[in-house]
């Protein structure tokens, strides 16, 4: 996309109209070699640093937003071509101006007030923004209300600037995928190195943030999505207790483990986020037990000297010797002892579900796939999981040109939720990752929180075998639905590196405040340079 077609791009924004959902549209034909990138004068800026910005006139909603837009002109459409932005909100501009006049009027909201925010592309809005998880069977689906998410963002006054990339159904469709890569938009890319792959399924969340295209994101998660791409591009991502945030008008895989979170560039953002998205829904029961242990403003609990006193259990299954980031693994351990920890040796296995996880997922994945399409009324594209597995197979070419649906297929074939394999995989499940597991690892040490890589570096982006495993510490905390944050740890041939730090339901104040003394007093993380390759 040429100079003259941003023009006409922004023009079209600012007059309200809906623009192309797919990253791809923005590209003439093959991608260009990258160029030369100009200097961002927004490049690393932190939540509180924009609102000091616009506290002082400096800057404004709108003009951090044509700034934001101007970035992902120059990386995301053309230059690196990140594919990270699925498309754009074409009110994004009258939101911002709206919310300036509302400053000047009133005073702002809250620290959210005019920052502007990507969001994953399975989160819904009732807008001129489709809400397609990535896929050609949802394109120009339009959810009949907001998500909660949705919701809490504009209450907060964030802008919101547009759908993130994903892995197409949050990674939830076949065997061999590549993550980040959908049918609408795409494949991202690693914003360290473009060869590399970004992890998923919420891609183009934490490869956005990274690359500077928005101020914070917000990702989902049922296992991994929020935790791995952050750590693989250099980010904070928090996983939070399922039912801190709600899942209504998101599309869903398993209810047991679904749910949004922040992904930011320090923890200070990420917890600002956090706290704007927080709240009980009425449409999620889930977000129920939340009262009187969710908060507005986990900021505030941030400390520098957090790590003083603080008793940790080292997942030692999770840090093989041999492995590339060792060494900047050992170096994290060594730093959280001299910030102050106390480590512990953990050597129990906490993530022995087997199999059963993969159960739960697929007959939670049929059960609310159905709910969800069901949501969205006379006008949804598709009806049914059967239906959107018959779209794939009459849109072959274009869905399943790299991988099929396997895991869709096997999803279908399962019966109700009321089958007893259903059940008591579900039991296995909560038993072995909680009482049995992080619960029973936690009392038996006497922790406070136990760390384990995140994951990383990054592996490169195979469209014919599909991802290479980089390693990862997710499936205890997902499987538990209890809190994790990764932090970046340092990084391999300039790959990112993540330390994750999880522990009980709703322990996130704790973990937070880990996290944040951890990243003041490493200061791993560096923005990315956009490298065509490793070398």
């Amino acid at each position: 996309m040429n100079r003259r077609q941003f023009i006409q791009l922004t023009t079209l924004a600012g007059a309200g109209t809906a623009l192309p959902l797919s990253s791809n549209l923005f590209a003439d034909g093959a991608e260009p070699a990258a160029p030369h990138i100009r200097r961002f004068d927004l490049e690393e800026a932190t939540i509180p640093q924009l609102q000091g910005l616009m506290a002082s006139g400096k800057e404004s909603a709108a003009s951090l937003v044509k700034k934001y837009l101007r970035r992902i002109d120059e990386i995301d459409h053309r230059g690196p071509c990140l594919h990270a932005v699925l498309g754009l909100n074409p009110d994004a501009m009258a939101i911002a101006r709206d919310l300036d006049y509302e400053r000047k009027s009133k005073g702002p909201r809250g620290s959210m007030h005019g920052i502007p925010v990507l969001i994953k592309g399975n989160i819904g809005t009732h807008d001129k923004m489709d809400t397609n998880a990535g896929s050609l069977a949802l394109a120009g689906s339009i959810p009949p209300q907001d998500s909660f998410v949705a919701e809490r963002l504009r209450a907060s006054g964030a802008v919101i600037l547009g759908k993130a990339n994903l892995s197409e159904w949050a990674n939830y469709r076949g065997d061999r995928s590549s993550s980040g890569w959908s049918a609408c938009g795409g494949q991202t890319k690693n914003p360290y190195v473009l060869d590399r792959n970004p992890s998923g399924s919420s891609s183009g969340s934490a490869a956005g943030v990274s690359a500077n295209l928005c101020a914070v994101a917000v990702g989902t998660e049922t296992d991994g999505s929020i935790i791995s791409p952050s750590a693989l591009c250099g980010v904070v991502g928090i996983k939070p207790t399922v039912g801190l945030v709600s899942r209504s008008g998101i599309v869903p895989i398993s209810h047991s483990q679904d749910t949004a979170g922040p992904i930011a560039r320090t923890v200070t953002d990420a917890a600002i986020l956090l706290g704007a998205l927080t709240g009980v829904d009425p449409l999620d029961a889930a977000t129920d037990p939340s009262r009187g242990h969710a908060r507005t403003d986990y900021a505030r609990l941030l400390d520098g000297n957090g790590l003083q006193g603080a008793k940790l259990g080292v997942a030692r299954r999770y840090f093989r010797s041999g492995t590339v980031s060792e060494k900047v693994l050992t170096a994290a351990l060594d730093s959280l002892k001299r910030l102050g920890a106390t480590l512990v040796d953990i050597t129990e296995d906490i993530a022995r579900v087997g199999n059963s996880e993969g159960t739960v997922m697929q007959y939670e994945f049929k059960a609310d796939m159905n709910a969800y399409l069901a949501s969205l009324g006379p006008y949804a594209p598709v009806h049914s999981l059967e239906d959107i597995i018959d779209f794939n197979n009459r849109h072959a070419d274009r869905e399943l040109k790299f991988f099929g649906q396997q895991e869709m297929i096997r999803a279908q074939a399962r019966g109700p939720l009321t089958e007893q394999a259903y059940l008591d995989a579900l039991e296995r499940c909560r038993r072995l990752s909680r009482a049995e597991g992080i619960d029973a690892m936690m009392a038996k040490y006497e922790i406070d929180a136990i760390v384990a890589p995140s994951g990383g570096p990054a592996g490169t982006t195979d469209l014919v075998y599909g991802d290479r495993d980089a390693g990862g510490s997710s499936s205890p905390a997902a499987v538990a639905g209890y809190p994790n944050i990764t932090v970046p740890a340092g990084q391999v041939l300039g790959l990112p590196v993540g330390l994750s730090f999880f522990g009980r339901a709703w322990s996130e104040p704790v973990l937070l405040k880990f996290a944040y003394a951890f990243e003041q007093g490493t200061h791993a993380r560096t923005p990315p340079k956009f490298l065509p390759t490793v070398g």
